[in-house]
């Protein structure tokens, strides 16, 4: 019987394909006997020339899967490399020396381990406790690009709303980035929390890139609370895709002194 571990041996992270026409990602797929689907995806980053390797494992939930805003995010962090003159980001990513940035609810790890081979920054990757495996193989398929372009990943666990947890890996982020973290509305108030302790306070500004796709009304619940605590400014906003009638949207949500 083929087991995860075996799986694991079957693929290799560091293989270059690059994306077809449409610039959509190559996909692999491995099926082992009894065990989660994987699925290893290629982005390519035209920035650097250079490829990020993801691993998916689908059938694990919804930390373990790609969602759409994250592509949005890494598409402008590599479009900031090329034209910095003409990106949304600029303002919050010019800077003389090397960015510490932590990501929340990181998932795969794909915009943190991007951030960190576009920018060359220091990056921290989070999620929960059950996720970082996968994270953790994320960061290690991409070591030998991040190590090239100057970056650090780390992985860390965060729990949203738990003050032990921010304390851990510390408060002295330059920016904050998340991609699709507002969705179940029972973590709306845990990860305000979370984004208090991080942002407000200290002796300067800090600020949370979020890349947000609205899928449902009580979205908006988080956005209401979030204005009483921080300025938020829209950033970017993808036109539609077919057959939906919003596309992601970049927010700045900018912390209080």
């Amino acid at each position: 019987m083929t087991t995860l571990e075996d799986d694991e041996a079957d693929i290799d992270p560091v293989k270059m394909i690059l994306p077809d026409e449409e610039g959509e990602p190559e996909k692999l797929t491995t099926v082992g006997d009894g065990a989660a689907s994987q699925q290893v995806e290629q982005h390519y980053i035209r920035s650097i020339e250079s490829t990020v390797v993801i691993r998916q494992l689908p059938s694990e939930g919804l930390s373990f899967q790609l969602w759409p805003a994250a592509t949005t995010l890494v598409t402008l962090l590599d479009n900031y490399l090329r034209h910095p003159s003409k990106s949304p980001l600029t303002a919050t990513l010019s800077t003389d020396r090397k960015l510490k940035i932590l990501e929340l609810g990181s998932g795969t790890g794909l915009v943190g381990i991007a951030a960190a081979v576009t920018l060359g920054a220091n990056v921290t990757v989070t999620d929960l406790p059950h996720v970082i495996p996968n994270l953790k193989f994320n960061a290690e398929a991409n070591a030998d690009v991040v190590t090239k372009r100057g970056g650090t990943v780390d992985v860390a666990p965060l729990r949203w709303g738990e003050d032990d947890d921010v304390e851990v890996i510390g408060r002295e982020f330059d920016l904050v980035l998340g991609s699709d973290v507002v969705y179940h509305d029972h973590l709306f108030e845990p990860l305000i929390k979370t984004l208090r302790l991080l942002l407000n306070g200290g002796t300067k500004k800090r600020v949370f890139v979020m890349a947000h796709l609205r899928r449902w009304k009580k979205d908006s619940v988080f956005f209401k609370k979030a204005k009483k605590l921080f300025d938020v400014e829209i950033l970017h906003t993808d036109p539609p895709k077919e057959g939906s009638r919003i596309g992601v949207v970049v927010y700045a949500f900018i912390g209080k002194i």
